[in-house]
């Protein structure tokens, strides 16, 4: 029980998500498919969250002394992720978002690519639709990947 709260906290992070859980709950020994449902839940909690209210707290917060460099970094990564879509995708956003949230690559996730949409006043259902959808693919490449890791760790040893 215990580790399927680790893994549903570990993919609440940000940057890390279930980009470290799946592999975490596949080297703990967890059924596969309970596990991934868990991260999905837990790297999801926090996206209508992020869509709704993260842009104005980081607006807000953006030349405060002590949290200001922070927030300006946060601001700044969410544009130049919302920027490279809009760039790229041109009328294929919402399939831009679902790659770059699901193409598990440093600074990719739910949490750039909603902040992205929210950056971009993309809507805010087709925006988590296409979140959810990467988060899914995510974790899939990542179940993949770690079983293989893993499998290939373990012929090793």
């Amino acid at each position: 029980m215990i580790h399927y709260l680790i893994i549903f906290f570990i993919s609440m992070v940000p940057l890390i998500e279930l980009r470290v859980a799946v592999p975490y709950a596949i080297a703990m020994g967890l059924p596969v498919l309970p596990s991934y449902i868990i991260c999905i839940l837990g790297n999801m909690l926090p996206v209508p969250i992020i869509f709704l209210f993260a842009r104005k707290v980081l607006e807000w917060g953006a030349d405060k002394p002590v949290i200001g460099k922070f927030f300006t970094f946060c601001l700044e990564k969410g544009h130049k992720g919302g920027a490279k879509l809009q760039e790229k995708a041109g009328r294929g956003l919402y399939a831009a978002l679902l790659l770059f949230v699901g193409i598990p690559l440093p600074g990719t996730g739910a949490w750039t690519g909603t902040l992205a949409a929210s950056l971009l006043d993309m809507d805010f259902k087709k925006s988590v639709a296409a979140v959810l959808m990467g988060v899914i693919l995510a974790g899939v490449i990542m179940g993949l990947a770690s079983a293989g890791l893993l499998g290939a760790l373990g012929s090793l040893f």
